[in-house]
């Protein structure tokens, strides 16, 4: 997947991303000033940022899924998910705290996420092999926020903004083997003890296995696989739902337990 964009315009616009992770100020969509902006440069500017931070010490810890519902697919116009990096500076620990000054306009997801024992290369990967390379799921937030004002995002937007990823919340490692099936799993997403929503796994891609493996076979057209011990996040089972300073956000995940993190 090549980008048709020069070199120095991905560097450009990569910097202007960075320079609003870093200060938390969002700037205007890149689309509006991009003409035919197309995934291949979206995420060849993910990239660059990507490997700016790895340079600067992060780790690569696991990927996340964006646009795995329907909705949000018919919102954006798109047929596919997308998704984006998770690195060791975006965890944070189950019930922990997280300050809303570091970000711009949050908003909380709870998801199933898949921790690895074995790598994962595409193309032609399958809901049995993501399976039967995951030794274990856990309930998980992950905090997603724009750093395009006003989350004025069409999918390239999203792309080039590492698929919206802020931070993620992992709760409890469970055995895949003692965990229930997936597919059946259902999450409550509280905002100060107050459920202001629900939904069943079956709302990800029909299995969240399937966003799992949709990740590897795309990751495949890069050349790029999954290492054993990295962890994805599969995409929300809910609607995102926006937090503000004081809040604390929990999600309950049926048979997978509950996490929670709070926002000062």
């Amino acid at each position: 997947m090549i980008s048709p964009l020069p070199p120095a315009d991905l560097d450009d616009w990569a910097d202007r991303l960075h320079t609003a992770l870093l200060d938390s100020a969002p700037i205007a969509p890149l689309s509006e000033s991009i003409p035919d902006f197309e995934v291949a440069g979206a995420y060849a500017i993910q990239q660059r940022n990507l490997t700016r931070l790895l340079d600067d010490g992060a780790r690569l810890v696991g990927r996340k899924i964006g646009l795995t519902s329907a909705p949000m697919q018919q919102l954006l116009g798109v047929d596919e998910p997308d998704y984006g990096f998770i690195l060791d500076t975006m965890v944070y620990p189950d019930g922990g705290a997280i300050p809303v000054s570091s970000l711009c306009a949050p908003r909380v997801e709870p998801e199933i996420a898949f921790r690895l024992s074995r790598p994962l290369q595409g193309p032609g990967i399958s809901v049995a092999d993501v399976l039967d390379a995951t030794d274990a799921v856990g309930a998980a937030l992950e905090i997603v926020d724009s750093r395009i004002a006003d989350w004025r995002i069409t999918l390239c937007d999203t792309v080039a903004d590492n698929a919206s990823s802020a931070a993620v919340v992992l709760g409890p490692w469970v055995p895949i083997n003692d965990a229930p099936d997936l597919d059946d799993i259902s999450a409550s997403l509280y905002v100060n003890d107050e459920q202001v929503d629900t939904g069943v796994a079956t709302a990800v891609l029909g299995h969240p296995a399937e966003a799992v493996a949709w990740l590897v076979n795309a990751l495949a057209a890069f050349d790029i696989g999954l290492r054993a011990g990295e962890f994805v996040m599969s995409g929300s089972i809910t609607s995102a739902v926006f937090v503000h300073s004081g809040d604390t956000a929990a999600a309950d995940l049926s048979g997978l337990g509950r996490v929670s993190i709070d926002f000062t």
